[in-house]
């Protein structure tokens, strides 16, 4: 579980590696995936390991907006011409 959750965190500073020095904005948006995605396998994770369904739910419910989210940069950066 250890070893699980470090990689996910390395996951997530990925991400955020992507995001400042993403030379376009798709890159960015990408990073924000990234980073949404890996989230909602920590709380997974730690839905398990704490025993927690509660935390399933609140994984769920990222999941959802971080569809809303990925949808909206992507109508934005239709918009701007930013490849």
């Amino acid at each position: 579980m250890t070893l699980l959750g470090l990689l996910l965190s390395l996951s997530l500073l990925a991400g955020v590696w992507r995001i400042m020095l993403g030379p376009s904005g798709a890159d960015r948006a990408l990073g924000v995936q990234l980073m949404s995605t890996t989230t909602i396998a920590l709380l997974v994770i730690a839905a398990d390991w704490q025993d927690m369904p509660v935390l399933r739910d609140v994984a769920l419910v990222l999941a959802l907006l971080a569809a809303v989210v990925i949808a909206a940069l992507v109508q934005r950066l239709r918009g701007t011409g930013d490849e």
